[in-house]
Parts: C-alpha cells; sequence; structure tokens
C-alpha cells in the first residue's frame, strides 16, 4: 500500500512538474527558452484550435513531427486520428494509392479495397512529411483534394468528402523547389497557410 501511494503522489507530482514547464518552457512536449523557440510555442498557441493548415519548415532533427503532433493534441480534432506520413520513404508507385486509398483490382497486386491515409485521419490531422519530395503527378491531386475537400480513390469514379487538417513539413527549400518546377507554386500556396520556421 505504501509503495502504491508513493507511486501515485510521484505520478501526480510528475505531472504537475511537466506543467508548470509547459507554462514556462514549452507547449504540449516542445520545450525550449530561446526566444526563437518561444516564438514557435506562441504560434502553436494561436493556430492549434484552428482548422488551419500549416507548414512546418526545419533541418531534420528539429521536430517537426513533435511540432505537428502538439498542433493535434490541441485541437478540436485530438479525440480523431494524428495520421503521419513520410513521403520520402514511399515509392512513386504506391504513394498515390497510401494516399488516397485504391479499389480492388485497380492495378496488378491491389486484391482487395484500401482506404488510404485521408479517408483513415477524417476528422483528424494527416501530417505529410518531407512534402517538398512528393512526384508532380501526386502534387496535382492533393492540390484538388485540398480545393474540394474530396478524395477519388485509385480506379475509381467516386468522390468521397473528407474532413482532414493537412500539416505539412519539410526540410527542403521550397521557394526553390517552386523555381526550378520541381514543386507547383499553387500548392506551396496552398500549404503555406501559417509558417512555423523551427530553429536548429
Amino acid at each position: 500500500v505504501e509503495k502504491g501511494s508513493t507511486r501515485v503522489r510521484l505520478l501526480r507530482r510528475n505531472a504537475e512538474l511537466a506543467r508548470r514547464l509547459d507554462e514556462k518552457f514549452g507547449f504540449e512536449g516542445v520545450i525550449g527558452n530561446a526566444p526563437s523557440m518561444k516564438r514557435v510555442i506562441d504560434q502553436l498557441k494561436h493556430v492549434s484550435n484552428t482548422n488551419t493548415t500549416v507548414l512546418i519548415l526545419g533541418e531534420s532533427g528539429t521536430g517537426k513531427e513533435l511540432v505537428a503532433r502538439a498542433l493535434h493534441q490541441n485541437s478540436d480534432r485530438k479525440n480523431k486520428p494524428f495520421v503521419p506520413v513520410n513521403i520520402s520513404a514511399l515509392p512513386e508507385s504506391i504513394l498515390e494509392s497510401e494516399l488516397f486509398g485504391h479499389e480492388a483490382g485497380s492495378f496488378t497486386g491491389a486484391v482487395s479495397k484500401r482506404i488510404g491515409k485521408f479517408e483513415y485521419a477524417n476528422g483528424g490531422t494527416l501530417f505529410l512529411d518531407e512534402v517538398g519530395e512528393m512526384p508532380v503527378d501526386t502534387q496535382i491531386k492533393l492540390l484538388r483534394v485540398l480545393e474540394n475537400r474530396r478524395i477519388t480513390r485509385v480506379g475509381s469514379n467516386d468522390e468521397i468528402d473528407v474532413n482532414v487538417r493537412l500539416v505539412a513539413a519539410t526540410n527542403a527549400d521550397l521557394k526553390e523547389s517552386v523555381s526550378s518546377g520541381k514543386f507547383r507554386e499553387d500548392l506551396y500556396f496552398r500549404l503555406n497557410v501559417v509558417r512555423i520556421n523551427l530553429p536548429p
């Protein structure tokens, strides 16, 4: 009983200290006391409970997914799925199917219907990491989804309504990618509604 009560006291104290740390230096696990990090935390507090599309920029290892999760956890969508997708880790041949799903028989190997990440994240948040690596063909389809809030599975003609908050991240210079023709300018503006720059 004594061990149990000690454990409960420690857990409560730990939760209280974490809350105080978040109040002073952080936001839902995002911690820092440098002025640049305090600006990031202030931004997170302002945009977390909105449906605004957010673009997170920063070097590898700066916590882009942690920031995206903090946005989700502090929004009205927190009881719905948070679905991370690393664009650079997916072969171009299956990326569209991963994002939008497919119907059975739509391509070789598609033996059954599969829902994509957009459909799975419905009501929640979809986090597209390394969005700068997305092929141009998929960029066009992503742009249509952002404009219409509807997806079409590969091999289907039916549109499906989706209610997803999109958070994208990249360590690439998207403006340079736009200038070189690797990234669509219209998609860049759709993603860059609120930009969060993470310090190194």
